[in-house]
């Protein structure tokens, strides 16, 4: 296989995965160890990627946000006076309360060294205890929903919880940063699909930039920069993209209807297959 189709392979992989409650980070890993193993610039970059579907999708929703502090005492008229009940500048505080948190912890955590071995056992067992997590948490969220009720705002508590999420996620290849952040808004008092899932697709954006803005600067000048392959980077980039964009569109007319339980089900699968098949250690 030459590299380029593997590079497109990723970054059709990494595309579909990355908003769905499966685990982008966990499917990458496995990928690579048949497809050999990428740099993190690589796989931060294709993710990217990923998140500029998610720009495009929501540009109305950013372009409300950037209005609020650009335009401030601009008429409120129609849907877009508001973001699920709440003022556009409160819900963009929100977003960049999150943010900070998922941007101290994270710097914290790559300061520390901490991170798992990049082997196939610890993703496959982070898939099913994702998937044992994803169905209690779609349980309890809709007890809870059913106890308070439809609730589409976004808390204080929300935010800073979505943060933690979001760097848990990120530790743990297999988590899913997606279902960690979708699942503690709707846990933590959202209990609005749409508005959970909406919140946690729109922190991604600025984490993920960030986080290739920084691996960036990391190589810049460094033997790492003169030997990546940016051809195959500036390939998977797209793929992940142009995917990513038709996963998104699927995913956000497919809550409207139904629970995360089958992607719970996929995920006890996949592991299940992983830890039968591939040998201990690999």
């Amino acid at each position: 296989m030459t590299d380029l189709l593997a590079a497109l392979l990723l970054g059709i992989i990494e595309g579909i995965t990355e908003f769905l409650p499966i685990s982008s980070t966990g499917h990458l890993l496995i990928a690579q160890h048949w497809l050999g193993p990428r740099s993190d610039l690589f796989n931060i970059s294709i993710q990217a990627g990923a998140i500029l579907a998610v720009v495009l999708i929501y540009r109305e929703r950013l372009w409300q946000l950037a209005m609020s502090f650009l335009r401030p005492h601009a008429p409120r008229e129609g849907a877009l006076a508001t973001v699920y009940g709440q003022p556009p500048r409160d819900y963009a505080y929100k977003l960049a309360t999150a943010f900070g948190v998922t941007a101290v912890l994270g710097v914290l955590v790559k300061q520390l060294g901490f991170e798992l071995p990049d082997e196939v056992a610890p993703v496959a067992w982070a898939l099913v205890l994702g998937g044992v997590w994803m169905i209690a948490a779609e349980h309890f969220a809709a007890r809870r929903a059913k106890a308070l009720g439809e609730r589409s705002a976004i808390t204080w508590n929300v935010a800073v919880l979505v943060g933690i999420a979001q760097v848990v996620a990120g530790v743990f290849p297999g988590t899913s940063r997606s279902a960690a952040t979708i699942f503690v808004a709707l846990l933590a008092g959202t209990t609005h699909r749409a508005a959970a899932t909406e919140f946690a697709f729109l922190v991604g954006i600025p984490t993920m930039f960030a986080a290739t803005a920084y691996e960036l600067l990391d190589v810049a000048g460094t033997p790492a920069a003169a030997n990546e392959d940016w051809a195959a980077l500036a390939v998977a980039f797209v793929a992940s993209a142009v995917t990513a964009f038709l996963a998104v569109k699927w995913l956000l007319r497919y809550i409207q209807t139904h629970r995360f339980t089958a992607f719970a089900i996929y995920r006890f699968v996949l592991g299940a297959a992983l830890l039968l098949l591939v040998p201990s250690g690999s």
